[in-house]
């Protein structure tokens, strides 16, 4: 259970909503406040600006500009952020929610709008305040998407859905105890008007065969079937691959985005130029669920950046000599180290190139955690050749840009006020996203991670790091 009030409920959540919004007995009252003297770190890529401020109203930023031209309105609350970095809140582009409790996952038995609600909270305390779901959710998603959308104001990450994501009958992808298997071109385009209707942001499908271990990949009468439905429907398709001749496969088809990179070799010019002439973005490149198979025994169990957002019952597992023996014993094990030096390596190239590239993770299935994972995530891209501005830039405005959203992704009038507020500089150094001195979604000051404290007493936690 989460501590310092991340526990509540969504029902008391979105009841609360009207008071959040300042509407009282019928008649709106404008909720003002303003940040002073921070250094704004934007988005979109420019470099910091000292000494700024912003005016949040009814949770959008309404005015962001040099502190010395502040006109704060009348007996608006104003908090001082001297010595202290704000950007906009943090975009994961490749999750997955409500599979998993602890480290088992289970989707039938744990999958529910309570667990996605847990965890979309869980997000936003690590300053990750929008997620892009992958392939795997359940259509109580879209309920509680219809309640984000509804409501504005809300007091987690916003998220975004794929749905039930395609997966070719006997094929690798989807999740045990969801159906959203197709066999046929014809049951695939079914698939996607289907999920289309339901609300979908984008759809996905998944194209490998886990390292040669399943018969067949998804053959590509089935991908081309579930672009061009997906296109008919307006949205953009996105695959899950591994080998570089299906990603320059599906280039040609037409696909709009990978959720994973080349990683039986390294990416390389030919496929980059491919991926540039036709727009296809590496919107996710999940280093850090490559990271994550490489280690028997995950290296910041201990850290408590991490183990504040996880029960002991969970450190324990990860921690069992038996679980950490079945791992080495994976024939595939050895094979991860490779794979992710493959990973990296091709985001180098496509970024070089120019290769438009956003930040996911591939977190939420077991042991993959989510929030903590996109600092990693962002880390891990810095280690690969980019900036820590390149990759700050990545996981905001880029990531925002391509599912077309105009009011998230950066920090900006008319945005809401879903923000980052840092101790230290993370463009001097990525590790400092970690220093979060507080998180705003929607103009709303949430707990951060530290202020969190799940499975004990909040005490038992102790001071911040």
């Amino acid at each position: 259970m989460l501590a310092v009030g991340m526990q509540r409920s969504a029902r008391i959540a979105f009841g609360l909503a009207a008071v959040a919004m300042g509407i009282v007995g019928g008649a709106a009252r404008a909720q003002t406040e303003v940040l002073d003297h921070f250094t704004l770190i934007d988005g979109t890529g420019r470099a910091p600006a000292a000494d700024q401020a912003l005016v949040l109203r009814d949770g959008r930023i309404a005015w962001v500009g040099p502190s010395a031209k502040l006109k704060a309105p009348r007996g608006a609350p104003v908090t001082d952020l001297r010595g202290k970095f704000l950007m906009p809140g943090i975009i994961d582009s490749h999750v997955h929610l409500g599979l998993v409790d602890g480290i088992d996952q289970n989707f039938t038995k744990y999958y529910d709008r309570a667990n996605v609600e847990r965890q979309l909270g869980i997000y936003a305390a690590y300053g990750v305040t929008s997620v892009y779901t992958l392939g795997t959710d359940g259509d109580a998603i879209h309920d509680v998407i219809a309640d984000q959308r509804r409501i504005g104001r809300i007091d987690r990450a916003r998220a975004f859905t794929s749905g039930r994501g395609v997966v070719f009958k006997g094929s690798y992808g989807g999740v045990a105890g969801l159906d959203q298997s197709v066999a046929t071109p014809a049951e695939t385009k079914a698939m996607v008007a289907r999920e289309a209707a339901k609300g979908a942001d984008f759809i996905k499908l998944w194209m490998d065969d886990e390292f040669g271990m399943i018969g067949e990949r998804m053959p590509y009468t089935i991908s081309s079937a579930v672009v061009a439905a997906a296109h008919a429907a307006r949205k953009k398709a996105v695959a899950h691959i591994f080998y570089y001749d299906n990603a320059d496969a599906l280039a040609t088809e037409g696909i709009d985005g990978f959720m994973h990179q080349v990683r039986d070799r390294t990416a390389d010019g030919a496929l980059a130029r491919k991926m540039m002439a036709r727009n296809v973005w590496q919107i996710a490149s999940t280093l850090s669920r490559e990271a994550s198979f490489t280690y028997t025994l995950l290296p910041f169990v201990d850290d408590p950046f991490f183990s504040r957002a996880v029960a002991p019952t969970t450190i324990a597992a990860l921690k069992d000599p038996a679980r950490q023996a079945r791992l080495a014993a994976n024939p595939n094990f050895p094979k991860y180290p490779e794979v992710l030096r493959n990973a990296m390596a091709s985001l180098g190239v496509e970024a070089k190139a120019g290769v438009r590239y956003g930040m996911g993770t591939d977190s939420g299935p077991s042991a993959r955690f989510p929030g903590y994972f996109a600092h990693w995530e962002m880390e891990l891209m810095v280690q690969s050749g980019l900036t820590p501005l390149q990759v700050l830039t990545a996981a905001t405005s880029t990531n925002a840009k391509f599912l077309g959203l105009t009011d998230i992704g950066s920090v900006a009038p008319g945005k809401w006020g879903d923000l980052l507020v840092l101790d230290r500089n993370p463009v001097a150094d990525i590790r400092n996203t970690r220093a979060i001195a507080s998180v705003y979604v929607a103009g709303k000051k949430i707990p951060t991670i530290w202020q969190t404290c799940v499975g004990r007493e909040a005490s038992v936690c102790g001071a911040a790091k």
